[in-house]
């Protein structure tokens, strides 16, 4: 098996990297911070003799994602699955003039970064007659969040973005998964100072997502507890979620992208 991760530096992508290296996997790991991949990849060495494949980029830019993909194709062939794990989650406000670059790059990261991720090996798949595409997006994505503008709507549009994807893929064999996570154990979460229902630790979330993708799920919410909450809010009447959505937690602005 041979599976390329971006966001593989930290979080759900490293998780995910060491599920796959102990099932044998060829793997490439994609972020943008080399140290720590290369601190994984040598993790990856000692606990199993798999081949492991670093790229350090931006998965921002399209062309490095795609000379990254041509390079691992020609050394290990084509990927059986693509996890576009990439994102970025800020608080902003859009009464903030600063914020607007803020969201600029959400968007790049989260929606277009996937879109980058995914576009060097879709053509190649769709002639192999298989694989899996995965997409990383969020019950974020559910509802809008008070102060998490840019987050919640990226991450909406990722849920659009591969329920495309997963159509125009449908008679041609490769599987397009949507993962959603609910509250995961990682950086990205670390920041949140409000509570966060069904906290999962990352490699347990790991394990289910593997799951998910293995049977080719159209859509799997992680955990399912998170899943009832998505549908519940998806029913909410907008008079009554805007009251209860007022008073939730929100993330701290101006964190690092």
């Amino acid at each position: 098996m041979r599976v390329f991760i971006t966001g593989a530096s930290s979080g759900i992508g490293a998780a995910l990297a060491r599920a796959y290296a102990a099932k044998g996997a060829t793997i490439a790991l994609v972020a943008r911070r080399e140290a720590a991949l290369r601190q994984l990849a040598d993790e990856l060495a000692n606990i199993t003799a798999v081949q492991v494949f670093i790229y350090p980029l931006d998965v921002a830019d399209a062309e490095a994602l795609q000379a990254a993909a041509s390079h691992f194709i020609a050394r290990a062939g084509l990927p059986d699955v693509v996890i576009a794990n990439a994102g970025v989650s800020v608080g902003t406000l859009t009464e903030e003039i600063g914020d607007i670059k803020a969201f600029e790059r959400v968007f790049a990261v989260n929606v277009t970064g996937m879109v980058n991720t995914f576009a060097p090996f879709a053509a190649a798949m769709r002639t192999r007659g298989g694989g899996r595409l995965v997409g990383i997006a969020s019950v974020a994505g559910v509802r809008g969040l008070p102060g998490a503008g840019a987050y919640s709507a990226s991450k909406a549009a990722v849920f659009a973005y591969l329920e495309s994807l997963r159509v125009e893929m449908r008679d041609c064999g490769v599987k397009v998964v949507t993962i959603a996570p609910g509250y995961i154990r990682t950086p990205m979460t670390a920041v949140n100072d409000y509570p966060m229902p069904f906290l999962m630790d990352t490699d347990v979330a790991a394990q289910h997502m593997l799951r998910a993708i293995d049977r080719g799920a159209r859509c799997s919410v992680i955990p399912w507890q998170m899943g009832v909450v998505a549908i519940l809010l998806r029913l909410v009447p907008d008079a009554i979620y805007d009251r209860l959505a007022a008073r939730a937690g929100r993330k701290p602005r101006n964190l690092p992208l």
